[in-house]
């Protein structure tokens, strides 16, 4: 389970930063960072994808009442001019510019840091170990996984509300046969594909 370790290191406010949303073929890539208040911690935490849909909300919920959270979007326009993981680390710049307030380090899930003028350090599986990637995981998905519910209303048939945009076979089916939508990732493989077709 994600503890303090990583956090402990360092002197002043901790943010951890992570994403939702690089694989998918429709939708923004979503970053969140959270500084979390080592006396309102919620039980629980862990990387995103371990909690079930309820657990996610709830401790969501939790932590938009008791941390410093900032959520940062790159949008699908972006995505397609700045490639994917470009795209992220803007995300995830606005994320922590969306704190308000200077950190002491960022630390960062992935291999890599946005080139960004915060002292960070980037986590290899850090929403498995650290609690503040961990609390950023959650804001992160839970944030863009109600995007992508709000945006199936507004393109029903491709089952954005549940596959969240992941190349699942309804998504493919329905791109194969309604196209396009002004959300699609037009420089994901799929969607450029269908494109060609239409």
């Amino acid at each position: 389970m994600p503890d303090w370790t990583h956090e402990a290191r360092h002197v002043g406010p901790v943010a951890g930063v992570d994403e939702a949303g690089r694989g998918p073929l429709a939708g923004p890539v979503v970053a969140a960072a959270v500084i979390l208040d080592r006396d309102c911690v919620p039980d629980g935490l862990n990387d995103s994808k371990q909690l079930s849909a309820k657990r996610r909300a709830d401790l969501h919920a939790r932590l938009l009442e008791c941390a410093t959270v900032g959520v940062g979007i790159a949008s699908v326009e972006e995505i397609d001019r700045l490639n994917i993981l470009w795209a992220t680390m803007l995300a995830m710049e606005r994320a922590v510019d969306a704190l308000g307030m200077a950190c002491g380090m960022v630390l960062v899930d992935g291999n890599r840091c946005p080139n960004w003028g915060h002292p960070s350090i980037a986590v290899v599986g850090g929403d498995a170990i650290s609690l503040s990637i961990a609390a950023a995981s959650i804001v992160a998905k839970q944030t863009r996984d109600a995007m992508m519910v709000e945006a199936d209303a507004r393109h029903p048939g491709y089952g954005w509300a549940s596959n969240k945009g992941y190349g699942a076979k309804v998504h493919l089916e329905a791109l194969r046969t309604l196209g396009p939508t002004p959300l699609h990732r037009r420089s994901f493989a799929p969607v450029a594909q269908a494109c060609l077709t239409l």
